[in-house]
């Protein structure tokens, strides 16, 4: 039998050789446009189609991306 006690240490105190994922924090709030939380995975930003991109719509802010002139979107065809 082969005594792995002190020769194998990263298993025993549950380090994992895996980075980090993402940390739980505050985020920033979702748009009325926005399909996902900013920094999802398999999303990205987009020009708002209502605003196209200036954050403005009739002289007023977008209500679609609240005047950021981006929306966060899946991306891919999944």
């Amino acid at each position: 039998m082969k005594d792995t006690s002190a020769s194998d240490t990263s298993r025993q105190s549950g380090a994992s050789d895996q980075p980090a994922g993402p940390q739980a924090g505050p985020s920033a709030p979702m748009a009325p446009g926005d399909e996902a939380p900013q920094g999802t995975p398999g999303t990205g930003e987009n020009i708002c189609r209502d605003c196209g991109g200036s954050g403005r719509q009739g002289g007023a802010t977008c209500q679609t991306c609240q005047g950021s002139g981006t929306v966060t979107v899946g991306i891919g065809g999944a």
